[in-house]
């Protein structure tokens, strides 16, 4: 439980009710600190991976806990973004998707877990997260630049960002699916 991975993963749920109150009713400073908190939780999802292979202190906590910090902190971001009208219309549709794809792929990774079937994440679900996560990022940091920067394109990188997710999502959403109904029949 004290390992620096565990530890980092930790970091990271505890973070999202503080993004969540940035992100409440926000002005500039909200959503730059959000934006901040953002990018420095996406950093310890990488680093926290990386040490515990490094450092060969993978835990089954750690293993339980990544992904759950993972998709708890993009669903918060994806629902502030909503509510406050930063994802609006045809966007929504993309959120969704991504919304969807973690809740399915959670659930099959847990049915799969009790018939001690481990799936691996693939590289496009390595991409995938990473478009979602530069997406969201850009999505926080329109809410400060449409304050006080109107100019900066964040917006625009942010919805082209999220899209590719949602697509990328998708694929890979049917690839584990597949692989997945192979062990339920």
């Amino acid at each position: 439980m004290t390992s620096l991975p565990n530890l980092l993963t930790l970091s990271r749920l505890f973070a999202v009710p503080i993004l969540v109150i940035c992100m409440w009713q926000a002005g500039w400073l909200g959503y730059l600190i959000a934006y901040i908190l953002f990018c420095l939780a996406g950093a310890t999802d990488y680093l926290d991976g990386y040490l515990a292979r490094s450092q060969g202190t993978v835990s089954k906590l750690g293993q339980f806990l990544d992904p759950i910090a993972d998709k708890i902190m993009v669903g918060a971001t994806i629902v502030m973004l909503i509510e406050n009208d930063i994802v609006d219309g045809y966007a929504t549709i993309a959120a969704l998707i991504i919304l969807l794809r973690e809740i399915i792929v959670s659930g099959l990774r847990e049915f799969l877990a009790g018939v001690q079937v481990s799936v691996p994440v693939s590289r496009l679900a390595k991409w995938k997260t990473a478009f979602q996560m530069i997406a969201l990022g850009a999505l926080i940091l329109e809410g400060f630049a449409m304050r006080v920067m109107p100019a900066l394109p964040a917006w625009e990188v942010g919805i082209v960002c999220l899209w590719l997710a949602a697509a990328m999502t998708t694929i890979t959403g049917y690839d584990y699916l597949r692989a997945g109904l192979k062990h339920m029949v």
